[in-house]
């Protein structure tokens, strides 16, 4: 029996583009999103399913399908049947945890086959960064022969930021920033990473800032809109509806609703001009892997984590 490559997708949307446009071979749709909540760095285990349970369970009121994702992960308890992998993974940094997540899975699962990258995001012709499933299939098909072969060097970068993710000191990541590899947009998505804790001056991330600052530069008469401009103007994060929703909500003592208008009050101006750190305010308990957010912030003069006071 000939073997056929497994792919492992982003999600159901390119599943289902990769299924239309008669892809050979098994695909593996990949559902998490572990750029937030606590990990645990044996992907896959008893352990961590259920850690990721109760994160989706206390944190957006969802009961995640684990079986769904156990019926998932048993396609790779077949790694001989498979000539080779294909990831399907983006620029973004909700993507490239998984990804690496993914990658730390195959080397615990020992697998021999090689393994590609087909990552999106700049495309020729374009001023914006695009997704895979934005991409028209002559555009996929040519990312799909461009495929990257991932070596040794890069494979075990994968594992060890992934290790470092799921374990208490997030500065370990600042090496990999610099580091060549084949992950084009790795050193993009480590920065974004450490800018997601609180500023160390105002208290804010990067994300946080940037929604106060939509909301002081443009006219915004909805949380709808407010939404849409955040979900569009987030570089490299990747977020989806849900996670800027609750990113929204937790803002909602920096704005008021006013003549039909969302509008800054005294603390989010105060905010946006860095006179006070307002992380406490926030009392934001999101986890990065192994991290309490609200446990570090980012220094931009050290260019580094520090303890939270």
């Amino acid at each position: 029996m000939n073997k056929l490559p497994l792919h492992i997708t982003n999600g159901d949307v390119l599943t289902n583009f990769l299924n239309e446009l008669g892809f050979d071979g098994e695909i593996l749709t990949w559902q998490e999103m572990l750029c937030e909540g606590p990990t645990i760095e044996k992907v896959g285990s008893n352990a961590f399913l259920k850690t990721r349970q109760d994160f989706f369970s206390l944190f957006y009121n969802i009961d995640l399908d684990t079986e769904k994702i156990k019926k998932e992960l048993e396609k790779l308890n077949h790694l001989d049947n498979y000539s080779e992998i294909v990831l399907w993974f983006e620029y973004d940094l909700f993507c490239h945890i998984n990804m690496v997540a993914v990658i730390s899975l195959l080397q615990q699962k020992k697998i021999d086959a090689p393994i590609f990258l087909v990552c999106s995001g700049r495309i020729e012709g374009s001023k914006n960064l695009k997704g895979l499933a934005e991409l028209n299939s002559e555009q996929l098909m040519k990312h799909f022969e461009n495929k990257v072969l991932l070596n040794e060097d890069d494979i075990t970068m994968a594992t060890t930021v992934w290790s470092i993710y799921c374990g208490i000191d997030h500065n370990l990541l600042k090496p990999f920033i610099v580091k060549p590899s084949s992950f084009k947009y790795l050193s993009n998505c480590l920065k974004a990473h450490l800018e997601r804790f609180p500023d160390s001056v105002d208290g804010l991330n990067v994300l946080e800032k940037n929604i106060l600052e939509i909301i002081n530069k443009k006219e915004i008469t909805s949380k709808n809109q407010l939404l849409g401009y955040a979900l569009n103007y987030q570089g490299f994060y990747g977020y989806g509806d849900l996670q800027i929703e609750r990113i929204i909500n937790k803002l909602s003592i920096f704005f008021t609703f006013e003549d039909g208008k969302i509008k800054l009050n005294r603390d989010g101006h105060e905010a946006l001009l860095g006179q006070y750190n307002f992380s406490s305010k926030l009392n934001n308990n999101m986890i990065f892997g192994g991290v309490k957010k609200s446990d570090f912030q980012f220094s931009k003069s050290e260019n580094r984590l520090i303890k939270s006071v």
